[in-house]
């Protein structure tokens, strides 16, 4: 066998199953490009769903990380450390928030949001114990926590998994006719993706962000705007709620926040808000560890500049574009998104998402399939014209 077969094998053999990834096997990789254990480079088109916005190996990211490295890289929460004041705060500052409760993974922030909102509507709002609701969306993607797999539509994420954890109303994204009604004295929040990236890259309605702004303001509800995919510049600008001039109760980040090298995640929001929690109520042991900090503090710095943001608008436009002229021709059925990221519904005939996916690598070029016929689109903010129109260029060959 190739070395390239022998490590499928062994990852099938000693690995549990939870993933099906395509079958090329890494070894490398540089701003846009991934190599594998063959020496073959491929255009990578996915990003790791939004954690390597700034590109594998970024060197102002590297640097962070390995001068860390050398000076102190863990001390728990029970001691203070020299890089997290700086992290919260200019976090904070760029949320344009006041209060940062640092995590690790995507999962954890949504979960911190879902204890924080209950804490909240118990001890602020005053909803009787243990009688807190949370509206989301259906089709939503926040995790695979056992708690968050109890709010999801999707089957392979919530079979076999119960029971479930309470307390959530599901209402069809889009539809605020719907969240009102679903809405009583005692929802503590609303949470949303601003896009929804595992559904499809669905973007909703115009209008409809604000409006769900101005009808939790209203109602004493708090708005959260899970933007772990669509934040920190991925379309086009630091938030994907800007685009509708919206500013939420909070924002639950992660991904990008750590740079593609560590996991970083937070939750940002108010004192008000944040300030419900007490010592010994929640943590986490590398929760805003020093590491953490160093590498998360360099992302916010190259995002206050705005290049970034800037860069996935204007390429963003190009590749909404390029992807619209194949809408129409027998091949593409739609196109959805903002910014370097985009949904593409393939017409079914010519293969499910995942054939697609596979005849995709096999000309050079990674991406992954999400439900059905469709593939997510969403390179690295740092790639090249070049490079996305010769991506382009690849979808159009498998199309055809």
């Amino acid at each position: 066998m190739s070395s390239t077969q022998d490590a499928i094998a062994s990852a099938e053999a000693h690995s549990a199953h939870n993933y099906h990834p395509l079958p090329v096997v890494v070894s490398s990789a540089d701003g846009a490009w991934m190599t594998d254990v063959e020496g073959r480079r491929y255009l990578d088109m996915l990003a790791g769903y939004s954690a390597l916005n700034f590109g594998h190996g970024n060197r102002r990211l590297i640097e962070a990380a390995k001068a860390q490295l050398e000076r102190v890289t863990l001390t728990s929460r029970a001691f203070h450390h020299d890089r997290f004041a700086d992290f919260c705060e200019r976090l904070a500052q760029l949320c344009g928030m006041e209060m940062v409760l640092p995590m690790n993974t995507g999962a954890e922030a949504v979960e911190t949001a879902v204890k924080t909102a209950r804490k909240w509507g118990y001890r602020v709002k005053g909803v009787p114990d243990g009688m807190a609701k949370i509206i989301v969306a259906a089709n939503n993607f926040h995790g695979r926590t056992t708690t968050i797999i109890s709010f999801s539509t999707d089957p392979e994420a919530r079979a076999d998994h119960g029971p479930y954890t309470p307390g959530f109303e599901i209402v069809p994204y889009g539809d605020l006719t719907a969240m009102e009604e679903a809405m009583t004295e005692n929802t503590v929040a609303v949470l949303l993706e601003p896009i929804q990236g595992e559904a499809g890259v669905l973007v909703p309605p115009p209008g409809y962000l604000p409006a769900v702004r101005e009808l939790t303001r209203r109602r004493d509800v708090l708005f959260i705007a899970d933007e772990i995919q669509s934040g920190l510049g991925r379309t086009g600008r630091t938030f994907a709620c800007e685009h509708e001039g919206v500013v939420p109760d909070m924002y639950l980040l992660g991904k990008a926040l750590g740079g593609g090298v560590v996991p970083v995640s937070a939750v940002v929001s108010s004192a008000a808000v944040l300030g419900v929690h007490r010592p010994g109520e929640h943590g986490s042991t590398f929760g805003g560890n020093p590491l953490a900090c160093a590498v998360a503090l360099e992302v916010v710095a190259m995002l206050r500049t705005g290049e970034y943001q800037q860069r996935a608008a204007e390429l963003g436009d190009h590749l909404h574009h390029e992807l619209g002229l194949m809408v129409g021709g027998g091949a593409v059925e739609a196109v959805r998104g903002r910014g370097l990221w985009a949904g593409v519904d393939v017409v079914p005939a010519l293969g499910t998402g995942r054939e697609i996916s596979e005849r995709l690598m096999e000309r050079g070029v990674l991406v992954k399939d999400t439900h059905g016929s469709t593939i997510r689109i969403a390179p690295p903010l740092v790639i090249s014209k070049e490079d996305l129109d010769w991506g382009l260029e690849q979808l159009r060959q498998v199309l055809r």
